[in-house]
């Protein structure tokens, strides 16, 4: 996934304005600002990544082989209707 794709750089420019602000006020350097900002793009694309790994869906089940066959033994016949007892 691309660091520069658009909802990457809007969730890092929304973790930087406190950061840009701080720099406005003059409580931080321009090289501190700087620092910072990549900071704020790496942490963007880091909650991009795991908000989209979050709201993926799973794939579909795949059902588990069916049981083995039963060891071969003698065929048996299912009864026949004159071979039940009557009640």
């Amino acid at each position: 996934m691309s660091p520069l794709r658009g909802d990457v750089l809007v969730t890092g420019f929304v973790l930087a304005v406190p950061v840009l602000a701080l720099g406005l006020r003059g409580e931080l350097s321009a090289e501190e600002v700087v620092t910072r900002l990549l900071w704020c793009l790496a942490a963007g694309w880091a909650a991009v990544t795991v908000l989209r790994f979050a709201s993926t869906p799973r794939g579909p089940v795949v059902p588990a082989r069916p049981a083995a066959e039963p060891a071969a033994g003698p065929p048996v016949d299912p009864p026949a209707a004159d071979d039940v007892p009557a009640p």
